[in-house]
């Protein structure tokens, strides 16, 4: 996983009620065992087929300890024979590649070929095109449900953040810039309350960001905390009656450069 991408899961992990990296990994982990299982039986759960091999045998619960937390997977058990998830082999590179496809579709939506590969990564077999175009359809189904429900309350904190990843568009390796909007509630809980992307941070790319938050409901902000980019400080004006501040993080860094002799970034 490239330094960028570490970033931007540190990014999403900043919603601690949310936990929305770990739900989706777990989502897509349990959806490609059941994938894997239905080419094994030789029919889907509870399908009538004269190609049936064996039937299921319920569930069995196993802890997947990730970079995301702890994730409670149900894995299927056979009346004949058995069933192991290859990603759960000691060693294996899964978790890795599953979370890399997961912030793809945060980005720009998941692509076949990117689950195609996710499949070979996870060391599983008998999953057919058509399933893995329904799986990107339902992963990008779910982030997009994420990324525009209602947001109700007062959220009077919100913190904005950025960073700029490689992704591929019209064959072309492009640098995008990734925000994503963190705040917290009057009942003190902090969630993730939008993600976009932009070709950069100009001012019209944050207006357009924090108006579309705002027309989902956000209300009650009287404090943001961002970098000092002019963009950012231009459009909270214009959007929210609320206080700015610079992030500490992005403080420490300048006084930093200043010491070291590198000027103010």
């Amino acid at each position: 996983m490239t330094d960028e991408m570490m970033t931007l899961r540190s990014m999403l992990e900043k919603g601690t009620d949310a936990d929305v990296l770990r739900e989706m990994i777990g989502f897509a982990a349990q959806r490609l065992m059941e994938l894997e299982v239905q080419a094994l039986t030789g029919a889907g759960h509870g399908e009538r087929s004269v190609d049936r091999l064996t039937h299921r045998n319920g569930y069995r619960e196993r802890d997947w300890e990730t970079r995301a937390g702890t994730i409670e997977l149900k894995i299927p058990k056979l009346r004949k024979g058995s069933y192991f998830p290859g990603f759960l082999e000691p060693r294996r590179m899964a978790e890795k590649a599953l979370t890399a496809v997961i912030q793809e579709a945060y980005i720009h939506g998941v692509s076949t070929r990117s689950v195609d590969d996710l499949v070979k990564a996870m060391g599983m077999s008998g999953i057919s095109k058509s399933q893995v175009s329904r799986l990107c359809e339902e992963i990008d189904e779910r982030v997009n449900t994420f990324l525009t429900r209602p947001i109700e309350g007062d959220w009077p904190y919100l913190w904005i953040d950025a960073t700029y990843i490689k992704v591929r568009q019209n064959g072309r390796i492009v640098s995008v810039a990734v925000t994503i909007a963190v705040a917290v509630n009057t009942d003190g809980r902090r969630e993730v309350l939008g993600m976009d992307i932009g070709c950069s941070e100009a001012e019209t790319f944050w207006l357009e960001f924090l108006r579309k938050l705002k027309r989902r409901g956000l209300a009650g902000v009287k404090l943001v905390i961002s970098d000092a980019h002019e963009g950012i400080k231009a459009a909270v004006s214009k959007v929210f009656q609320a206080t700015w501040q610079r992030c500490r993080v992005h403080t420490i860094r300048t006084q930093s450069d200043i010491r070291l002799g590198r000027g103010v970034a």
